[in-house]
């Protein structure tokens, strides 16, 4: 096995793993959201906790499942005209839209979400709240890993498509 072949081996299983490591904080949101609304609706007694903790939850559930979504081209895409091509300019539509749309945007939020999540650790910021103030530096490096994640399974997806659209055969 080549060294590239061990690499993409290597993105493609961190991705399947940040999936189904992002799958429990489902868990999480059933049982805050299952708390909050007995505790709210039943017992009149609201927490301070729940909705920061939802927005979170619900966070690591997105960001941890982007790089899991596009390992398996599961994302959603505008297929007006895409569905209409052939495999071939399907790839290419693809590469093209990687090199002007996807690898800028991802180039950007990697540089700042990572940033963010350092200064969040540096100048130990909180989440803004009304009575609660949990740390917000876990979270937001739960967002930059999801982000290098996804820029990650970009590239993969990306050279491979190339390799495919060049030579005519699978890179796997």
């Amino acid at each position: 096995m080549t060294i590239v072949k061990r690499l993409f081996k290597i993105i493609d299983s961190s991705s399947e793993q940040s999936g189904s490591f992002a799958k429990w904080f489902v868990w999480v949101l059933v049982v805050v959201g299952a708390y909050e609304t007995i505790s709210r609706h039943f017992f009149n007694a609201p927490t301070i906790w729940a909705y920061d903790t939802l927005c979170m939850a619900g966070g690591v559930v997105y960001t941890l499942g982007w790089s899991y979504d596009h390992l398996h081209n599961s994302h959603i895409r505008v297929d007006v005209v895409y569905r209409l091509l052939s495999p071939r300019k399907k790839l290419l539509m693809d590469v093209l839209s990687a090199v002007f749309l996807f690898f800028p945007l991802m180039i950007a939020l990697t540089v700042s979400s990572t940033a963010w999540a350092m200064k969040s650790w540096r100048i130990n910021e909180t989440m803004i709240s009304t009575f609660w103030y949990p740390p917000a530096a876990p979270y937001r490096t739960v967002f930059a890993l999801g982000v290098i994640l996804l820029t990650l399974q970009g590239l993969v997806k990306f050279i491979r498509d190339l390799h495919f659209l060049i030579r005519g055969e699978s890179l796997d």
